[in-house]
C-alpha cells in the first residue's frame, strides 16, 4: 500500500513537473517596462511612425502595441485591459511582449489607437512633419514606408505565437509588407535586444 501511494505521489509530481515546464513563465506589462527602456533603448533612439529622435525619460514618447491590446482583450474575452491584467495571466504575458513593443510619440500613439493598417489615398499628413495618414471614416492608419516592413513582422509573429486574429485582406497586405520591405539595421537591433531579454527572437525578422 505505501509502495503504491509512493508510485501515485511520484507521478503527480511528475505530471505537475511537466505542466509547469509547458506554461509560459509569469510576465507582467507595467513590471517589464523598466526592462524594456533600458534593454531596448537605453541611449533614447527615434519613435516608430515619425522617426523622431528622443532622448532617455523624454516625457512626449511611450510604448506602442503594435498588435493592439484591445484586439487581445476581445479575443480573450477578459473584460477591458485593467481588468484582464487582473483576472487573464496569458492577458499579461501577452501585453509584455516586447517584440510587439515599439517607442512612440505618445499623440501619435493615442491616435492610432486600435486602427487598422493599410493605404489610404493621397498624402495628407494628419502630423506636422510626420509621415502618418489617418482615415477615421474607415478606421485605418498608414504608415511611413521605411517601417511597414517593421509593423507587419510585429503583427504577423502576435498573430502566429498567441493564436491572434488578424482579417484575411489585411493579412495579405503585411505579408506583403513583410516581403517588400526587408529588416534593416535598426530593426535586427531591436530584435536582438528584445531576444536578449525574453530569450527567443522574431522569427520573421532574418
Amino acid at each position: 500500500m505505501k509502495t503504491r501511494n509512493l508510485i501515485l505521489l511520484l507521478l503527480g509530481l511528475a505530471l505537475w513537473a511537466a505542466t509547469a515546464c509547458s506554461r509560459p513563465p509569469e510576465r507582467n506589462y507595467l513590471d517589464s517596462l523598466r526592462s524594456y527602456w533600458q534593454g531596448i533603448y537605453p541611449d533614447g533612439g527615434k519613435t516608430l511612425y515619425c522617426g523622431r529622435k528622443f532622448r532617455p525619460f523624454d516625457r512626449s514618447v511611450n510604448v506602442e502595441h503594435v498588435y493592439p491590446m484591445s484586439w487581445v482583450t476581445k479575443k480573450l474575452g477578459c473584460g477591458k485591459r485593467e481588468q484582464c491584467r487582473h483576472n487573464s495571466a496569458r492577458f499579461n504575458y501577452i501585453e509584455s511582449d516586447m517584440h510587439n513593443m515599439y517607442a512612440a510619440r505618445k499623440d501619435v500613439n493615442r491616435t492610432r489607437g486600435a486602427m487598422a493598417f493599410g493605404i489610404i489615398k493621397g498624402e495628407k499628413h494628419h502630423f506636422k512633419g510626420c509621415d502618418f495618414e489617418v482615415d477615421f471614416r474607415s478606421r485605418r492608419v498608414e504608415p511611413r514606408p521605411e517601417v511597414r516592413g517593421r509593423i507587419a513582422r510585429a503583427m504577423l509573429y502576435m498573430a502566429d505565437e498567441y493564436n491572434l486574429d488578424i482579417y484575411r485582406k489585411q493579412r495579405r497586405m503585411l505579408e506583403k509588407w513583410n516581403n517588400n520591405h526587408p529588416p534593416d539595421k535598426e530593426e535586427k537591433r531591436h530584435n536582438a535586444a528584445v531576444a536578449k531579454i525574453q530569450g527567443r527572437p522574431n522569427p520573421y525578422i532574418k
